[in-house]
């Protein structure tokens, strides 16, 4: 009594028009490759938290280890990671290599993402 039933169809029913739509507003399979990638980013706490963290200032190698808890060598390898994927950039002042957000669209989209998991 208490489970759920659902129904299935008995007829498929494919309505063209949408379907047809749909395809024609497809974008091609690599750039959704390139989508998924880039998506894959945020999948890592570390690599997030970097870029939370690049958000408000840019910093070196040495300020992210210290305040993720976490290895030089950890750190110099998520950012070439972010930095490959273009959510990064650097810029050199003597000895030391800064990083920061690679636009404006990457912080809008862990801001976006940061007001939906809170909702």
């Amino acid at each position: 009594m208490g489970k759920t039933e659902v129904e299935c169809c008995d007829v498929t029913c494919i309505h063209n028009e949408n379907v047809k739509l749909a395809l024609e507003q497809m974008p091609d399979e690599e750039l959704l490759n390139s989508l998924a990638d880039f998506y894959k980013a945020f999948a890592d706490g570390t690599r997030v938290k970097i870029l939370y963290v690049l958000q408000k200032s840019e910093m070196c190698v040495c300020d992210l280890a210290e305040i993720l808890g976490v290895t030089q060598s950890a750190v110099s390898h998520q950012l070439r990671m972010l930095k490959q994927m273009k959510l990064v950039k650097n810029r050199r002042d003597g000895k030391t290599v800064y990083y920061s957000l690679a636009d404006g669209h990457i912080q809008s989209i862990i801001s976006q993402g940061m007001e939906h998991i809170t909702e």
